[in-house]
């Protein structure tokens, strides 16, 4: 029973992004009286789940996540048939690199292992079906076939009413303050009190701000984004709105971050291309405006187009900004709290965590009821870090 004046519920999520949206909405269908707390009124563009596009793809070197994506698929149909929305597009995903590359080369075996549909191209299949994508000699290319894009604002919106349908409350606009651990957990906001038996930590860029004052110090980098969106130097002559899919280079150009690029959508007649990276940022300071520190990638990627895509205009039509938190290895953080184990933490999704939110979010809500997990959790325990514990403030 909740004190006078809280309100007291079976689970509390913080963080309302896609990772938290889809843990509450798996919380509230096992029937748990869930709230959904976001610091920001809603919707919002402070944090990584906005925009209208995200890449699916199962091509990936990690076989723990080609797993996962199995049934990311099926859920993401799920959720469009429960909504009523389209939320994918199947475009194919192109995945570039130099021979020999390794990780392209465990990507292929990974595809070929798990019977996920797959073609390698020669460059003569290359010219035909993407004219207009230019790969020098003793560079590769292979296609996962069901890659594709995902309606990121759109599933946003959809999880969430459906969470609200189930029963969920969103209390938007309400920051977290104070948590206070215990057989009940605590929450305060700058506007209420809430207790709940257990309670998920999915706060984005956020999340080292709310785990400090619990003792927790976990290795997670905050970066500002370049999303950079670029248009044909002369309208449909290079044929790259029409042909060109998602695709994702592998250092490709001497660089060593992956570039990816997504066809039109949020501009008509201009495709995002961009750094998988970017520069350290404080969440709070993002929109500031800061003297040229991110110039040296827009004109990396400048090169890349003039060398690899030549029928855009080398320099982007239109820049915004995202923020990715990011762990050393770039793998998710999925655990308990290690002193309190009805906290539950998701974090570092390391900007290709989208995709994955409806196995995260089902992973995180077993973790905060107790259920038996469904995936081999040992990739994203917080116990590979090293003394992520501190003292409390």
């Amino acid at each position: 029973m909740a004190l006078p004046g809280r309100t007291k519920y079976d689970c509390i999520v913080i963080g309302a992004g896609i990772q938290g949206s889809f843990t509450a909405y798996h919380l509230a269908k096992h029937r748990k009286k869930t709230l959904l707390l976001e610091q920001f009124p809603l919707p919002h563009s402070r944090g990584s789940s906005h925009g209208q596009t995200r890449i699916i793809r199962r091509a990936y070197a990690e076989h723990f996540y080609t797993d996962m994506m199995e049934e990311c698929y099926q859920l993401w149909a799920e959720l469009e048939k429960e909504s009523g929305t389209q939320l994918y597009r199947k475009t194919g995903l192109l995945v570039l690199a130099k021979s020999g590359n390794e990780e392209y080369e465990t990507v292929c075996k990974n595809m070929t292992e798990k019977q996920i549909p797959w073609e390698n191209l020669s460059p003569a299949e290359m010219k035909v079906k993407y004219p207009g994508l230019f790969l020098s000699p003793g560079e590769v290319a292979c296609c996962d076939i069901n890659g594709g894009v995902l309606y990121a604002d759109k599933a946003l919106r959809a999880v969430q009413m459906l969470f609200k349908q189930m029963g969920g409350v969103i209390r938007d606009g309400e920051k977290v303050m104070h948590i206070k651990p215990g057989p009940v957990v605590t929450v305060t906001t700058n506007s209420s009190i809430y207790e709940a038996d257990g309670i998920v930590i999915t706060a984005g860029p956020w999340a080292q701000k709310v785990l400090r004052p619990l003792g927790l110090q976990l290795p997670l980098k905050t970066l500002r984004i370049n999303v950079c969106y670029w248009r044909e130097k002369i309208p449909g002559k290079s044929g790259i709105l029409q042909s060109l899919p998602c695709f994702l280079g592998f250092n490709l150009n001497g660089e060593e971050h992956e570039v990816y690029g997504l066809p039109s959508q949020e501009y008509p007649g201009l495709i995002k291309i961009c750094f998988h990276g970017g520069n350290e940022a404080d969440p709070e300071e993002r929109d500031l405006k800061v003297q040229n520190p991110e110039i040296p990638d827009i004109a990396k990627l400048s090169s890349f187009i003039s060398r690899y895509i030549p029928g855009l205009h080398p320099r982007p039509a239109v820049v915004e900004q995202c923020m990715y938190t990011n762990t050393p290895d770039e793998n998710f953080i999925l655990d308990h709290h290690p002193l309190h184990k009805n906290i539950v933490i998701g974090a570092g999704f390391s900007g290709h965590g989208f995709k994955l939110s409806p196995v995260v979010g089902k992973i995180l809500s077993e973790l905060c009821i107790g259920e038996k997990e469904s995936y081999d959790l040992k990739p994203f325990r917080i116990s590979r870090f090293k003394t992520p514990l501190k003292a409390a403030l």
